[in-house]
């Protein structure tokens, strides 16, 4: 049999993840915090938290929703892709509504919308990357994954460093650059190595729960960190600097590091046939990173400290993505369960932002980065629990 040539894939599979990222990143690490602190600066806090609550249950629902479409599609003898595309047109309605909000209310209710358009876009975009990546290159693909923080970090960047550039440019150039990420693979065929399901055994919705649960307590700290990290920041920084372009700067920076380290870690992943070495030191070197930002005296220390924390926790959850993906008990149901999966993703940014809105102070996010610390190194853990399934090593 000829060998099935998957590099045109992995790459379009690579800009697309990087595409979803765009969708959401700028947003919820600068353009929402910005726009929250005009609103109400004197309560910035409580209307950020709100809207990240209002938002996590949006992109929860919307998920599993779209997700469980997508799986009709394909009963249907269709395809996934069509939903990409409805996903990316409600994304570039949404976006311009952000930027016209004139109260606390118009903007939670845009974000709410934004938040169910990107997850429009992501639910059948990882149940597409789930069925038509070979198992044999998951690790390899889960490395690419992380090409996605340092593309959409260096776009949330330059989007503050134009001059002149309107708050409504801002918002508007989001969906474009998602969706011109996106249009590879949406013009790539179809191609599902995997199609039939596997016999379903007794532990592998046991596994699937544990490996989301160390996920969920790694994600408290990512999802809820970019959203808070111009305000921890304004605690360590004492001179008139412009915080905003630093912070974007430094996630531009964080998140390039961990991209070499993700690929190799995968890829040699594929090759072992074992995935939770990799995962439980990910993590582990994470929260090291937490330590060191609850520690910080000065802005350089929380940089350098945040950089330790973004590469360590970029790895993990990059490599996660798809060795969930293999924990999958039914093929034909990738949609509807990976977007039980996400909630993952979704329920920390919830349970993560009234964990600051308990510890945190204006001044001070010390017992926050202490709190995150001790739930990451958990999820390290946790996930050496998880009994892997028997993979034949990548050649």
């Amino acid at each position: 049999m000829p060998r099935i040539r998957t590099n045109p894939l992995l790459t379009a599979v690579a800009l697309a993840h990087a595409g979803g990222v765009v969708a959401y990143m700028p947003l919820v690490t600068l353009l929402l915090p910005l726009q929250v602190e005009a609103l109400g600066k004197s309560a910035k806090i409580d209307l950020l938290t709100a809207a990240v609550l209002i938002g996590g249950v949006a992109a929860s629902v919307a998920n599993i929703l779209f997700g469980w479409l997508s799986d009709r599609s394909v009963e249907a003898g269709g395809g996934r892709r069509r939903w990409v595309v409805i996903g990316l047109c409600a994304l570039a309605l949404s976006y311009p509504a952000l930027a016209l909000a004139l109260t606390p209310a118009q903007l939670l209710i845009a974000v709410a919308l934004a938040q169910a358009a990107i997850n429009a876009v992501l639910a059948p975009l990882f149940a597409i990357i789930a069925e038509e990546v070979p198992s044999s290159q998951k690790g390899l693909a889960g490395g690419l994954l992380s090409l996605g923080n340092p593309v959409a970090a260096t776009f949330a960047v330059m989007l503050l460093a134009v001059a002149g550039l309107s708050d409504m440019a801002r918002f508007a150039l989001v969906p474009v650059a998602a969706v011109g990420l996106l249009l590879p693979l949406l013009a790539l065929r179809t191609r599902r190595f995997d199609p039939m399901p596997e016999p379903v055994q007794s532990w592998d919705r046991r596994d699937l729960f544990i490996a989301s649960g160390s996920r969920l307590l790694v994600q408290l700290a990512c999802a809820t960190l970019g959203l808070y990290l111009l305000y921890y920041f304004q605690t360590l920084v004492t001179d008139d600097l412009d915080v905003a372009a630093g912070v974007g700067t430094l996630l531009m920076v964080s998140y390039i590091i961990p991209l070499p380290v993700a690929v190799i870690a995968g890829r040699w992943s594929d090759r072992s046939g074992v995935r939770r070495p990799f995962l439980f030191v990910s993590a582990a070197v994470g929260a090291m990173g937490l330590l060191g930002m609850a520690a910080a005296a000065d802005a350089w220390q929380g940089a350098i400290a945040f950089c330790v924390f973004a590469a360590g926790t970029a790895v993990f959850l990059s490599l996660h993505a798809t060795f969930a993906m293999q924990l999958l008990p039914k093929p034909d149901r990738r949609g509807r369960d990976l977007g039980l999966v996400n909630l993952a993703n979704t329920l920390p940014s919830m349970i993560g932002t009234l964990i600051v809105w308990q510890l945190a102070t204006p001044e001070d996010f010390t017992l926050v980065m202490l709190a995150f610390a001790v739930l990451t190194f958990a999820g390290a853990v946790m996930i050496l629990a998880v009994r892997e399934r028997p993979a034949s090593p990548a050649d």
